[in-house]
């Protein structure tokens, strides 16, 4: 049973917020003291190979490693909540008393009317369930982590923080597809996801730079998941993933935006079943599928072969187009940003990226870029080229904060 909107009072702030990231196999954490009214980091980590041969890391506010370990099938933790067993073991000594007083938890899909953070009940969570076919491949390993989270914390406040809520500001143009309006209705739409990193770079550039808190930015937010938002005046306009995950770039493993009628194709004069081009579409495409190599970009680099490079030159390609049609969305760019795991530290594929975005006055500095400078334009640019750090942990923490204290 979860809380039944119950949230502390302002006399009683918690002392320490925990956030939670589960994945499908994995459970990312942070811990957050709250100072002065605001957020310190205290720790991080994750259970990462869950359900298989699973590694735990621990690390302090300055990415030292306090812990780490590797776990025999025998002894593996069993599930989401084995897993938090194991993170709650090491982290108590280190909490000196506090008590988590909240956790915030990353919930990937929040439908149509989900459009901020919530506090989690019952009745929250049948709304969540009720959205596992529109992405059934994170929907499902977040709810576990809610699910092994209020077993470890009974009655205390859980927040979800959605993917899809930074979104919900685009105009109806931007959110349609061209079908009947009744499918519109039903909830067929562009959702987007990613968006709690896209929030959390929107407020650190408006905190940065006031200019930029108003400018109109594209930030590419490129991993093994990937997509782009067109942001204006810090909200989002336009985003490359539509009604799942799997639309827009290519990605790791996913396809990205494909003629739906190669999906008819594969059905009717391949004869292949749902469940197989699911596979294919989310597991066997993208950099791993076109490269034959591997989804790691680092790996597709040092193969040097015809596929690996028709990799790089696609995703790059794809890429390239979709920022020079968001720019077109928000009638212009003024600073193009880069962030996750490609964006932040692949200078290669950051450089065949921008090679021929001149046009729209992006130009890249190479030192600066092969550096991974936080500013990899040339310097005079009517276009800045940022390179930022995305923290989707930190911004589900301010989210919990913020719903806490305003009880």
């Amino acid at each position: 049973m979860l809380m039944q909107g119950c949230i502390m009072s302002p006399e009683a702030k918690p002392a320490a917020l925990l956030v939670l990231n589960a994945g499908s196999s994995s459970l990312k954490f942070a811990v957050f003291a709250v100072t002065g009214g605001g957020l310190t980091q205290r720790y991080d980590g994750q259970m990462e190979g869950i359900g298989a041969a699973p590694r735990f890391t621990l690390r302090d506010a300055a990415g030292a490693k306090l812990a780490e370990r590797s776990f025999a099938e025998a002894e593996a933790p069993k599930g989401h909540e084995g897993a938090l067993g194991i993170i709650l073991e090491a982290l108590t000594p280190l909490l000196h008393g506090a008590s988590i007083r909240a956790i915030g938890h990353r919930v990937v899909h929040g439908g149509r009317d989900l459009s901020a953070p919530v506090l989690i009940t019952d009745a929250i969570m049948a709304r969540f369930r009720a959205l596992v076919p529109l992405a059934p491949l994170h929907q499902p390993h977040n709810l576990a982590g809610i699910e092994a989270a209020a077993r470890h914390f009974p009655g205390v406040a859980q927040i979800a923080c959605f993917d899809t809520a930074f979104h919900r500001t685009q105009s109806h143009a931007a959110a349609a597809f061209a079908l009947p309006p009744r499918f519109y209705d039903q909830g067929i739409l562009r959702y987007g996801f990613h968006g709690l990193s896209y929030e959390y770079i929107a407020r650190r550039l408006a905190a940065e730079d006031g200019t930029l808190g108003r400018a109109r930015l594209i930030v590419a937010h490129l991993g093994n998941g990937a997509s782009l938002c067109a942001i204006a005046g810090g909200q989002s306009r336009a985003t490359t993933m539509g009604f799942t995950a799997l639309d827009g770039v290519p990605m790791g493993t996913r396809s990205g935006q494909l003629d739906p009628g190669v999906v008819l194709h594969m059905l009717d004069s391949l004869q292949m079943k749902s469940k197989d081009i699911t596979h294919l579409l989310y597991h066997d495409s993208g950099l791993k599928g076109m490269s034959g190599v591997s989804q790691d970009v680092r790996a597709i680099e040092a193969a040097g072969t015809e596929a690996a490079e028709a990799a790089l030159d696609h995703f790059a390609f794809r890429v390239r187009r979709e920022i020079g049609a968001l720019a077109a969305s928000i009638g212009g760019i003024d600073a193009l940003v880069f962030t996750a795991g490609i964006g932040e530290n692949a200078h290669g594929v950051r450089a065949r990226i921008c090679a021929g975005l001149g046009f729209l006055g992006i130009n890249l500095d190479p030192e600066a870029n092969a550096a991974n400078r936080p500013e990899i334009g040339r310097a005079g640019g009517p276009v800045r080229v940022l390179i930022r750090h995305t923290d989707e942990e930190a911004m589900i923490a301010e989210h919990a904060l913020e719903l806490i204290s305003a009880a």
